[in-house]
């Protein structure tokens, strides 16, 4: 069977997204679920040491959320919404713009937070994309941290500025390093350092690689074939260290558990890229549906999903490696958590699938 991008729509209470974090992220549920036969069991975030083998090789993405948001204003005064995707070049940014089909390439928008610095328009992209240059010239970081906002999910409403600084902090992996990502990789916010300290007494081993999350991975599929579909490139790197780590665990038959689909989109690119895992760094745009097997990955950790989202298919493709029916599988377990009263989305719960 050929699956579409219709089935992968599920029904959803929208009562049950998560729009705050826990105050303890390790409290979050987690669901346990056994891709070898379907069955689920429910547990704690905080009990993932106890869950893992002694030996695993748990695999994070370090990548930091950058305030990519910000609010701009054309010279009539007419309002324009802009998000940050990447700087192309020192004060080249490509940016997301809404609101800005009447602008013209020459015309210079102004940040409402600090109108002395302002964005110039070179030339229009695809789906309101454009190229920018940041006029006068400043280091892309501190301009952001001064202009912009937290780039929380569309479905997550905030009305209060006042939340920027809790949103900077929560919307935020405890072990994030590497600024670039404009979503957090959201598998990654249920860690807390006592879940780190309990995963190394429990002999289980962590390593780190990045990938940038970035536009795509909130977009939803909307082609009715999947191979149709244009996935976003996102910047990733696999260290040496990490690389390393990797290819033991393959070669000593340890299982290497990927936190977030970020991570299983690395390390899957970088296998089927060069036949093997060696450290690599570059742009991916791999996208995993069913069928597909995986080269490297061997349990993950993940959130629970939008409909007809790449990130669920993934998931998806994930619980029946080859095959098609991991989307029967994962349906069931998504419904079995809306009975639950599991919270979904970004700031909501967790599933463990081994």
């Amino acid at each position: 069977m050929t699956l579409r991008t219709s089935d992968f729509d599920y029904t959803f209470d929208a009562g049950r997204i998560a729009h705050e974090p826990l105050e303890n992220r390790d409290a979050a549920r987690l669901m346990c679920l056994d891709r070898a036969d379907g069955r689920i069991a429910h547990r704690v975030f905080a009990e993932l040491p106890a869950l893992l083998h002694a030996g695993d090789l748990l695999v994070l993405n370090d990548t930091r959320v950058v305030p990519a948001k910000f609010a701009l204003h054309r010279a009539t005064g007419g309002r324009v919404d802009g998000l940050f995707l990447r700087e192309q070049s020192a004060g080249r940014w490509q940016v997301l713009l809404r609101g800005a089909g009447r602008c013209r390439p020459g015309e210079t928008l102004r940040f409402d937070a600090d109108p002395d610095v302002g964005l110039r328009l070179v030339e229009p992209g695809e789906a309101g994309q454009y190229l920018v240059e940041v006029a006068p010239p400043a280091p892309v970081g501190a301009l952001l941290h001064r202009v912009g906002t937290t780039p929380l999910p569309p479905y997550i409403r905030r009305d209060d500025r006042a939340r920027e600084a809790r949103d900077r902090r929560q919307y935020q992996t405890v072990y994030a390093d590497r600024p670039g990502a404009v979503a957090a990789p959201t598998a990654g916010l249920h860690f807390t350092d006592r879940v780190l300290a309990g995963l190394q007494e429990a002999g289980v081993h962590t390593t780190r690689l990045t990938l940038h999350v970035g536009l795509g991975t909130f977009a939803p599929v909307k082609t009715e074939r999947l191979a149709e579909h244009p996935m976003h490139a996102e910047w990733y790197e696999l260290p040496d260290k990490a690389a390393e780590a990797v290819a033991a665990a393959r070669r000593d038959g340890r299982r290497v558990v990927a936190v977030g689909t970020t991570s299983v989109r690395v390390l899957e690119s970088v296998a089927a890229r060069h036949g093997a895992i060696r450290p690599a760094s570059g742009w991916t745009d791999l996208f995993l549906y069913p069928p597909v097997d995986f080269r490297v990955v061997d349990a993950l950790i993940t959130n629970f999903h939008l409909p007809r989202s790449t990130l669920l298919m993934l998931v998806a493709a994930f619980c029946d490696p080859g095959g098609t029916q991991g989307l029967d599988m994962i349906l069931d377990a998504y419904a079995e958590a809306h009975r639950k009263a599991y919270r979904f989305y970004s700031y909501g719960d967790a599933m463990l699938i081994t």
